[in-house]
């Protein structure tokens, strides 16, 4: 048993040994070189324009709501078509809701909300 053991640690131990020579280009100081990507990466995102998805708005929404610590986001199921959003579930009070509706208001791509299906536990 202590045979193969110590092949896979000598093995290991010999291509880390060889791989660092190579380690000194990998985590070279890249910063100046990856800026014109960024700006690049800026410039196609502004001509692009504001194009988001179904997909993309129902997961911001859904990430907005688990960072608010006012509301139950697991008790909140959303979904878009089309970029309205339509909110069902059951919500504490008739504030969350509102909470609720006016955060997914706030959401780039969001054309209207629909909340006929989030009722109030009240």
């Amino acid at each position: 048993m202590k045979t193969p053991i110590n092949k896979f640690a000598f093995a290991a131990i010999t291509a880390t040994a060889l791989s660092l020579p190579l380690a000194g280009t990998a985590f070279a100081d890249t910063s100046s070189a990856m800026q014109p990507t960024m700006l690049a990466a800026n410039d196609t995102m502004d001509q692009a324009g504001e194009v988001v998805t179904d997909t993309w708005i129902t997961s911001k929404v859904k990430s907005t709501f688990l960072a608010d610590d006012s509301l139950s986001a697991l008790d909140i199921k959303v979904e878009t078509n089309k970029g309205v959003v339509s909110l069902s579930g059951v919500v504490a009070s008739d504030a969350e809701r509102d909470l609720a509706v006016a955060k997914t208001k706030e959401i780039n791509g969001v054309k209207d909300v629909s909340a006929d299906g989030l009722k109030t536990a009240d």
